[in-house]
């Protein structure tokens, strides 16, 4: 356990350093029956809980509460069971992301949701999360890829959610849970499914004098049937920062995409010179394809070094997490432009344009008296434009702390309300992570709102109430 004050300032915040708070003290259990005994004692105590992977979430997700503790899962890192007949890994929450895909490749699988955090972030966290990635455009998020969990409640109590083989019968508490942010319990165990690798792999690199011709390109080649394992796109400010870290090789121009196509040899071999046409029609200064596993491998080495790699052009920057529909890429990127203008900030932006998935950096300086306010209104900003759009707060990062307040932008009262029962059945002392996703905390035997009868009520049926 620590208690020391110097050592609890570890961890007092996320990815997210706007928000920070030191917790009362961090537990670091090594078996699910050591997370059922603090859990219990919790329940028991009524002290606030916050289970924590390795803190690379971006939205608060795990911030401490002031009066509870933080469950810290990072020493419960093995990989339980490796099932290659049945495709699926058995792992415990502190196992990282990429280590998955390392233990599998000998048999020809890999793991594949990627988030760009992904040689450091945990598999519980991004069960918490739903994390995505680069390749989630063709296989799908997390959810997609757990098959079953082990779960302790707020209770204490231990419960097994979904099952080894695939669809089984019943309610998909497993989609229930993945996602909810840790609001729900704690996953002691999870039950992955693992991908086949793919026989040929090839990543095109296509320059563009804007990010309007890149955003053409991106809709022109879904429009065409084909469906890249990723598509991911930078802008200018996003190519500085990424080669001054990382040297990737990347052309100076106003947008950038990376395109890979995965399948059988021929397939790849067939479709990618109609993605290099595309490209062309579309305005691209330059394209070229990587020519061995190791120029694959530096392209992409650029790309998830994005958001890392702000720190060579700003002191300070908050990294954003909004969806819009693909056909909205053009303007919607117009108008984050003309939003940072009018703020007097820069916005460097690196997406995964494939599913719209957006990542707007605000970059500011703290230093500045007033400029981080003025970031955050304008990453607010963008957020109420992606609703707008059609889209969505946040693809893959959540909603944690920061954009709690966002979820009355995207949804009304009657839908938070059906939200909130959800996770009253499962933590009815709202324990488990409180104090996030919801704009406005709310008891569970609450009624908000005045009492509305019933239909059948209103038809003289009083008898059934």
């Amino acid at each position: 356990m620590i208690t020391g004050a110097e050592q609890l300032r570890t961890y007092e915040c996320d990815g997210l350093t706007n928000f920070r708070v030191v917790p009362q003290a961090v537990l670091l259990p090594t078996s699910a029956a050591q997370v059922q005994q603090i859990v219990r004692l919790c329940a028991r105590e009524r002290i606030p809980f916050v289970a924590r992977g390795s803190g690379t979430g971006l939205s608060g997700g795990a911030l401490p509460h002031e009066r509870g503790v933080v469950i810290s899962l990072t020493r419960m890192s093995r990989i339980l069971e490796v099932d290659i007949p049945n495709a699926r890994v058995v792992v415990e929450p502190g196992v990282i992301n990429a280590q998955v895909s390392d233990r599998v490749a000998p048999h020809g699988y890999f793991y594949a949701p990627d988030p760009s955090s992904q040689s450091v972030c945990t598999i519980g966290g991004n069960v918490a999360e739903n994390a995505g990635g680069a390749h989630c455009l063709k296989y799908g998020f997390t959810v997609t890829h757990v098959l079953a969990l082990e779960v302790v409640l707020p209770d204490g109590s231990l419960v097994h959610l979904g099952a080894d083989a695939p669809d089984p019968v019943g309610y998909d508490l497993v989609g229930v849970f993945t996602g909810a942010e840790g609001t729900l319990g704690i996953a002691t165990k999870i039950t992955l499914r693992i991908t086949k690798r793919p026989e040929a792999v090839e990543t095109l690199l296509a320059a563009f004098a804007t990010t309007d011709e890149a955003g053409q390109a991106v809709s022109e080649i879904i429009a065409a049937g084909i469906l890249p394992a990723a598509i991911e796109m930078m802008d200018a400010l996003a190519i500085e920062a990424a080669e001054a870290a990382v040297h990737a090789g990347y052309p100076r121009c106003g947008g950038l995409l990376l395109v890979e196509l995965d399948g059988v040899s021929e397939e790849v071999a067939e479709l990618m010179p109609e993605v290099e046409r595309i490209c062309r029609q579309c305005g691209a200064q330059q394209v070229r394809r990587a020519r061995s596993e190791s120029e694959r491998a530096l392209l992409w080495k650029g790309r998830k070094a994005a958001f890392a790699a702000m720190g060579r052009i700003s002191p300070n920057y908050i990294v954003q997490d909004g969806v819009i529909p693909r056909t909205a890429l053009p303007a919607v990127l117009r108008e984050i432009e003309r939003l940072g203008r009018a703020a007097g900030l820069r916005v460097a932006n690196v997406f995964h344009a494939g599913d719209g998935n957006l990542h707007p950096l605000v970059l500011y300086d703290r230093k500045i008296p007033g400029e981080e306010e003025r970031a955050e209104r304008l990453a607010f900003d963008i957020l109420r434009l992606c609703v707008a759009m059609g889209g969505s707060i946040t693809g893959e990062h959540g909603v944690g702390r920061e954009k709690m307040e966002a979820m009355n932008v995207m949804f009304a009262e009657p839908d938070l309300e059906t939200m909130q029962l959800v996770r009253c059945a499962f933590d009815p002392d709202r324990l488990s992570n409180p104090d996030k996703i919801f704009p406005r905390p709310r008891l569970c035997a609450e009624r908000t709102g005045p009492y509305e009868p019933h239909p059948l009520e209103r038809a003289g049926l009083a008898e059934f109430f």
